[in-house]
């Protein structure tokens, strides 16, 4: 009797576009390694600065900041260590808008490699997003330095508050990077978006001044969506764990700014969803557009 054979799919290989998404990222865990370490010696390659350009970018920012709130509108006088307050915010958005922009052009710019070999695309915004949180610890490790030098004293639930808004950066970050870089590689004019959004960021949260300046001024429903905001969220965390824990408590903190932590943390794990649904969806049409 003839015994019927069909044919199957041979062990250890999986179908082009068929894989599991961002799981596919920890599955090649080496792979993201090897882009990281490609992304972090390129960078600078044939920079006589070379790494030192990531502190001059955030000095740069604070010190005309600075001088233009903190002392031409006298916010350092109305505000204690206004300097701390101002440059831990800074790098928050910093980091924000690195990873988003850079995850927004990764796939483009490495188009050739994507033309050339399969791997799961999404190593490349997911790279974008650990290169930027590598040019951000050295900024976080200097305002951690000077905190402890002005007698830092914070509490458990300050420190977890830290890492609650990193985990709000990366995951908003990455899912719109994913989202617009995705649109992207078919339409270019999405990077002309990104550098919008990236503008409104720092004067949508409260970085260069206090959310007390917005209370009273908006609606109560304006005031409570814009403390919602992710972004606004991870950087009052970043205050109360950094800046809060050196001051008299004399400044008040957002209202609920843990339960807005977890509601900003739900919107950014919808972000990343919206973000990994529609990559897949064009992820097919990438080596034929680049």
């Amino acid at each position: 009797m003839t015994q019927l054979i069909t044919p199957s799919q041979p062990r250890g290989f999986s179908t082009p576009g068929k894989g599991a998404g961002l799981v596919d990222v920890f599955r090649r865990r080496y792979l993201l390694a090897l882009l990281v370490r490609k992304e972090t010696r390129v960078r600078y390659r044939g920079s006589v600065l070379g790494w030192l350009w990531s502190y001059v970018k955030p000095t740069a920012q604070f010190l005309v900041f600075f001088l233009a709130l903190g002392v031409f509108l006298r916010l350092n006088e109305n505000y204690e260590f206004y300097p701390i307050y101002l440059f831990s915010g800074l790098i928050v958005i910093n980091f924000f808008t690195e990873a988003f922009s850079n995850g927004t052009k990764s796939l483009v710019d490495n188009g050739a490699l994507i033309k050339k070999i399969y791997l799961p695309r999404e190593l490349f915004p997911v790279a974008s997003v650990v290169v930027a949180f590598v040019n951000f610890l050295p900024q976080a490790l200097i305002t951690l330095i000077v905190c402890l030098f002005v007698g830092w004293t914070p509490n458990i639930l300050q420190v977890l508050g830290i890492l609650l808004a990193l985990l709000i950066v990366i995951t908003l970050s990455l899912g719109l990077g994913m989202l617009f870089g995705s649109a992207n590689v078919s339409f270019r004019d999405s990077q002309n978006f990104v550098e919008l959004i990236t503008l409104v960021a720092t004067w949508a949260s409260p970085v260069l001044y206090t959310w007390t300046m917005v209370q009273g001024r908006i609606p109560d429903w304006a005031l409570e969506l814009y403390l919602l905001n992710p972004l606004t969220a991870a950087v009052e965390l970043f205050h109360a764990g950094f800046w809060y824990p050196t001051t008299d408590g004399g400044q008040p903190l957002p209202p609920n700014l843990w339960m807005n932590g977890l509601i900003a943390l739900a919107i950014s794990l919808a972000v990343l969803a919206l973000g990994q649904f529609v990559f897949r969806k064009l992820e097919r049409r990438f080596a034929q557009d680049l």
